[in-house]
Formats: structure tokens, sequence, C-alpha cells
């Protein structure tokens, strides 16, 4: 009898104490998810759009970038291919 009481005062303690610790917590751990979602957020829109105080070329240069045409391999040696029709 004294070891299930002894069962059930540990589980309350263990379910009262994490329910103070989380309550404890859970504001910096929110303050830390909201700083780094936040920092994310800035280093993506900083990424796209460009520092303007950072020019690499001069203003009114333009210049076109290409990208070459890659050359289709041609099998030769496979031969035509040919749809024959039957005749009654």
């Amino acid at each position: 009898m004294i070891t299930f009481l002894k069962t059930i005062l540990v589980i309350l303690l263990v379910y009262f104490g994490l329910k103070f610790l989380i309550r404890w917590a859970t504001p910096y751990l929110m303050k830390y998810v909201v700083k780094k979602a936040g920092q994310r957020f800035e280093q993506a829109f900083n990424g796209s759009q460009g520092n303007p105080n950072s020019k690499k070329e001069k203003e009114g240069k333009v210049t076109i970038d290409k990208v070459p045409h890659k050359q289709k391999k041609h099998k030769s040696t496979v031969g035509d291919y040919v749809d024959y029709e039957e005749l009654d």
C-alpha cells in the first residue's frame, strides 16, 4: 500500500514539476523561436532584394548573360524508323 502511494506521489510530483517548468520556459522558448524566424526572414529578404549600398557595377551599365545551347547527341548507328502497314 505504501509503495502504491509513493508511486502516485512521484507521478504527481513529476506532472506538476513538468507543468511548472513548461510554464516557466515557454516565454523564453517562444522569444528564441521568433528571434530565429525573424533572422531567417531578414536574411532571405536581404538576399533576394540585394543591398542598394553595395553596387558592384556602375549604374547604367547593361550586361547580358547567355546560357550556351547544349548540342544534342544523335545516334546515327541505330538507323531510321520506318512504320509499315499491313495490307490485306
